[in-house]
């Protein structure tokens, strides 16, 4: 659109996950700060120490115990990839309740509950003013109050959060995560559409799997979602919102309404399947047999593997300029956009700088030169481009490595972190970290100028012909 995490929530919602303890190892890039958990041994089970390594990325810091410290407190989460605002995935991060400290005895449980929600906000949270609020203040009432229902205290948490001024920091109700925990063990299904805003902000559809149980009951691009399972959108709706209401047990159905053409209003009724979405695909141009196409529907930790070899596949056909379609690439997994711009920069190259809730600035850079360093790179991107797929782009336009064109991008320069709370009362998400350019530019809410505008309403399966001519 995910505990120290790295981000992009997609789209206009979208998230970019640092993995907290599982050493990234699908392009040979490492961090100094996964191969110190390297070192300590928290290997993912499963996941072999390979140590050739062809490529990796530095993290530069000059307090290293600083660095340590953070990395422990973060070693416990898990992060799954969060990709597309996709009714059938979302980007997270997940860690286990912190236990209760001693001072919580004499309190009830939902009094417990409202402590532990404000102390896991209070030590991750960004914004150190906490948007002006007599933050302690906020604390002594919440304990102080005498909850009649459970209900009650996390409606009380969700207005704390919302006082934070922060859209993507947010109380998630026990059904909201463990929705988030159900997609990623595979124990939810969806319609298979990914989900973006239009230029009016409203929750659109951005694309439609192909055999999905979307495309089969007639869903089209640019559908306007007014209901879904029950629930209205409207401008303050995100892709995450509706994505939530599209998943569901394998099986089961949801209604959905939306408005085609600004005119007709349609209803489905659509069962849920098990989604698999193909997030990297490449094809030759039509009318140019000489540029290839690699869209990227979001970033993961097998992205860039995959991109390689698209490029490699593209070059056999006889590609000798690639363009990267990014167009409503919401984000996804940190790591995976780092990866990929890697493949294509120099040794010794900035790639992003992230600067944690305590001014801690990790410094992201190559160690040695990518896979392909020379050919001819153009990124076509829109405005729902976010979060790791700004890294991305950021990381090889600020390096001269390729060239931009579109419209500007959504300007999604935080990241997140999803804990989980105790008791089964469901988790919050909290704003931790925020990231800058190669050249320090913070992009938070203006995102990132193109070289050239461009159309961007071609089909998703002919990009080059959003591109003018002296492009082709």
């Amino acid at each position: 659109m995910l505990a120290l995490v790295l981000l992009s929530f997609p789209v206009n919602y979208g998230h970019a996950f640092l993995e907290p303890y599982q050493p990234i190892k699908k392009s040979g890039i490492t961090t100094i700060m996964q191969m110190a958990k390297i070192k300590q041994g928290y290997h993912h089970e499963g996941e072999k120490d390979d140590s050739s390594t062809t490529m990796r990325v530095a993290s530069k810091n000059s307090d290293r115990d600083k660095i340590n410290n953070q990395n422990n407190n973060v070693k416990a989460s898990i992060t799954s990839m969060a990709s597309i605002a996709l009714a059938i995935s979302l980007c997270f991060c997940l860690s286990p309740p912190a236990a209760y400290g001693a001072g919580y005895v004499s309190l009830t449980p939902e009094q417990k509950f409202t402590a532990e929600a404000w102390r896991v906000t209070d030590s991750t949270f960004l914004d150190r003013t906490f948007n002006g609020q007599d933050w302690f203040q906020i604390r002594q009432d919440l304990v102080k109050t005498k909850y009649k229902t459970m209900d009650d205290a996390q409606n009380s948490v969700a207005v704390m959060m919302s006082k934070l001024g922060d859209k993507y920091t947010k109380y998630l109700t026990p059904a909201k995560y463990q929705s988030l925990v159900d997609t990623a063990t595979g124990t939810l299904a969806g319609v298979g559409v990914e989900i973006a805003t239009n230029a009016d902000r409203l929750p659109v559809v951005s694309d439609v799997e192909p055999n999905s149980p979307a495309q089969k009951a007639g869903l089209l691009p640019k559908d306007v979602f007014l209901e879904g399972d029950g629930a209205k959108f409207d401008k303050t709706s995100t892709p995450d919102d509706v994505a939530l209401r599209l998943r569901g047990p394998v099986g089961s159905k949801v209604g959905v309404t939306v408005l085609r053409d600004g005119t007709t209003t349609v209803d489905f009724i659509i069962q849920r399947e098990p989604i698999k979405v193909t997030s990297v695909r490449n094809y030759l141009a039509k009318d140019n047999k000489q540029l290839g196409v690699i869209r990227i529907k979001s970033f993961s930790g097998t992205t860039s593997s995959a991109v390689q070899d698209a490029v490699s596949e593209l070059k056999k056909k006889g590609a000798k300029s690639i363009l990267f379609d990014l167009r409503s690439n919401p984000g996804g997994l940190l790591p995976g956009g780092i990866e990929c711009a890697s493949l294509f920069l120099e040794a010794n190259k900035p790639v992003v700088f992230v600067v944690s809730n305590k001014g801690i600035i990790d410094a992201q850079e190559t160690f040695i030169d990518g896979f392909d360093t020379e050919t001819n790179l153009v990124i076509l991107v829109d405005h729902n481009t976010a979060s790791a797929a700004e890294v991305f782009t950021a990381a090889l336009k600020e390096n001269g490595r390729a060239k931009v064109v579109g419209e500007q991008t959504f300007g999604k320069g935080i990241i997140q972190t999803i804990r989980e709370l105790s008791e089964k009362n469901g988790g919050v998400a909290v704003t931790v970290a925020r990231y800058e350019t190669p050249k320090h530019n913070d992009i938070n809410k203006s995102g990132i100028a193109v070289d050239q505008s461009t159309d961007v309403e071609c089909p998703k399966d002919d990009a080059p012909a959003c591109l003018p001519s002296e492009l082709l």
